[in-house]
């Protein structure tokens, strides 16, 4: 039996999980057996995912869109894998680095080690150009988050008010 999981990283409307569900039923994933969620991957607490994994059973296998699906972070993703052989659960991945990975195999064991590393690198390279245009447009005088609501001007008329009263 195939069980599908989805994921996508943003949770405010601006990704979809559509396009990684039509795979799954492309696939023959039962539309009921395909868990979700909505947060990034180098979390390992995924309501999704931990339901996902409770539902499997020996002789499933556990089909991903992209193994950066799965997770980012190298440790989370061979624990995950390696859990899943020991209870006799394959993993299938349909696109991206890694497709077709059989973990049922030792050819299929060393590609997925390869790219599970490959994914965890990837996520430190944007972790490091985030840092990097965070820090040039700090040089540049721009700060960026949430702009502060209580002005100097306002801050002048509350000490105001609270010196009168």
């Amino acid at each position: 039996m195939l069980i599908g999981y989805v994921r996508v990283s943003k949770s405010d409307g601006t990704q979809t999980l559509e396009p990684q569900r039509d795979a799954m039923l492309a696939a023959g994933v039962d539309p009921a057996r395909i868990y979700e969620d909505l947060a990034s991957g180098r979390y390992d607490e995924r309501p999704g995912l931990a339901a996902c994994l409770k539902a499997i059973q020996p002789g499933n296998t556990l089909v991903v869109w992209k193994l950066d699906r799965l997770g980012r972070d190298l440790r989370h993703l061979v624990n995950t894998v390696e859990d899943l052989r020991t209870r006799g659960v394959g993993l299938k991945v349909l696109a991206g680095a890694g497709a077709q990975i059989d973990t049922t195999t030792a050819n299929g064991r060393l590609a997925f080690g390869i790219f599970a590393a490959l994914a965890e690198f990837e996520r430190e390279l944007i972790r490091e150009r985030t840092i990097a245009g965070l820090s040039s447009a700090r040089a540049r005088g721009r700060n960026g988050g949430r702009p502060y609501t209580m002005t100097p001007a306002k801050l002048r008329l509350a000490q105001a008010a609270m010196a009168t009263a």
